[in-house]
């Protein structure tokens, strides 16, 4: 706190800069281009009927091991 009390406008910028670029890169999630493919196979799996869907209770039940599947 002291430092940046007593420091330039200029250097609290960068350092303002270096943190919010800090920031907006851990708030990026980027899914690479096999992921997608993977999500866009099991997408039309699901559309087509081929796979079954479970609601979050049921996916619940079924990590918690309360009921088969």
């Amino acid at each position: 706190m002291t430092y940046l009390a007593d420091a330039d406008d200029s250097k609290v910028k960068a350092l303002y800069t270096l943190l919010e670029k800090e920031i907006e890169e851990e708030d990026t999630f980027v899914l690479t281009g096999e992921q997608l493919q993977i999500l866009d196979k099991e997408r039309e799996m699901h559309i087509n009927g081929e796979t079954k869907s479970y609601s979050r209770q049921e996916a619940s039940e079924i990590i918690k091991g309360q009921r088969g599947y």
